[in-house]
């Protein structure tokens, strides 16, 4: 385990340092700083003097030593929109991500293990070629797409009208068929309450969950196709081993083969590609919190680059990279445990 530890420490460090190099090498690509500092208005003597007192007429591996150095003490610089610090902007958005990407995961695992396990407990039946059949079109839409299909559906104030409304048979289908919801698809809710003393949460108020529901169904339509998928097919595979054989051979129960000894199995790749997908959605809440105005570290990115704040963006891409590193690095330690066969060093036991 101190091994495992070490190793993944370490290559984590190797990430963040090329992720690091990215990210400051992008910023001469993002506009001139001194721009959104000050404006037009100051004269080409003064913008050269805060240059040199910026540093900015430094070298490049002067200048990336001094952002790496400041990156590790916690300072990735100041937003030029917000005027503040930029992980202090970013921890202010990043909550609403996470519910969005909570919520999202809490659809995909209770949807996508009890449909994947009947379709490969009974892959003939109607009912698993339908779900099948939806999750081959569910992977062919974009998340944005399906967030506007459910704006249009089960938002309050939004109706779609099916059929001609200048004709009395036209209108009164259309009337017949509304299909005006009363779900909010604007904003995180007004009532939150304080989480830890510090972040701002919508999961404890009525108002709060309401507005999570279209956003994390549209989130986690990306991802639960696949899910389904692939656990039908790692179920399947799973069934036609010798072991699932022998323990038919003895008379268990089929509940027990299936959800004791094949399920468990199961699961081994589904936490693997899991953990890989989390980081995924929070790249991909960009979409959904754009169509739906969340107010997430998704939206912040997009607005950032709309202003050109050169360090959110930076600092944007510095924290996801961490996310990704983090969240890889928990799913090989959870895979350890959960398979005891295979060590964390990669090797068979």
């Amino acid at each position: 385990m101190l091994a495992f530890l070490v190793q993944r420490i370490s290559q984590a460090f190797l990430v963040m340092f090329v992720i690091s190099v990215i990210a400051f090498a992008i910023q001469d690509g993002l506009g001139d700083p001194l721009q959104e500092m000050v404006g037009m208005s100051v004269s080409e003597e003064e913008r050269e003097a805060i240059r040199e007192e910026l540093g900015l007429n430094d070298p490049m591996v002067v200048q990336y030593l001094r952002f790496a150095g400041n990156a590790l003490q916690g300072d990735l610089g100041n937003s030029y929109f917000y005027s503040k610090p930029t992980l202090e902007v970013i921890a202010e958005h990043l909550p609403a991500t996470l519910e969005l990407v909570i919520g999202a995961s809490l659809i995909i695992v209770f949807l996508s293990v009890p449909i994947g396990v009947y379709a490969a407990i009974r892959p003939q039946a109607w009912l698993s070629k339908f779900f099948m059949g939806v999750s081959t079109v569910g992977i062919s839409i974009p998340v944005f797409l399906t967030a506007i299909v459910l704006i249009q559906l089960f938002s309050i104030g939004v109706t779609v009208n099916w059929f001609p409304s200048d004709t009395g048979w036209g209108q009164w289908l259309n009337d017949f068929f509304t299909t005006e919801g009363g779900l909010p698809s604007y904003g995180r809710g007004d009532e939150l309450t304080h989480l830890f003393g510090t972040w701002e949460s919508g999961f404890f108020t009525g108002t709060g969950l309401m507005h999570l529901v279209l956003p994390s169904v549209s989130l986690a339509s990306i991802m639960l196709p696949l899910f389904i998928r692939l656990i039908r097919a790692e179920m399947m595979e799973v069934l036609q081993s010798d072991y699932i054989r022998y323990a038919r051979a003895k008379g268990l129960s089929a509940g027990r083969i299936n959800f004791l000894h094949a399920l468990k199995n199961t699961m081994l790749p589904v936490i693997t590609v899991g953990g890989v997908q989390i980081g995924i959605m929070v790249a991909y809440t960009i979409l959904t919190e754009t169509v739906f105005q969340w107010p997430g570290v998704g939206l912040m990115f997009l607005e950032a680059i709309t202003r050109s704040d050169i360090p959110l963006i930076v600092a944007y891409l510095m924290v996801v990279g961490l996310i990704f590193v983090v969240t890889n690095t928990l799913v090989d330690l959870i895979y350890g445990l959960v398979n005891p066969t295979v060590k964390l060093t990669g090797k068979k036991a």
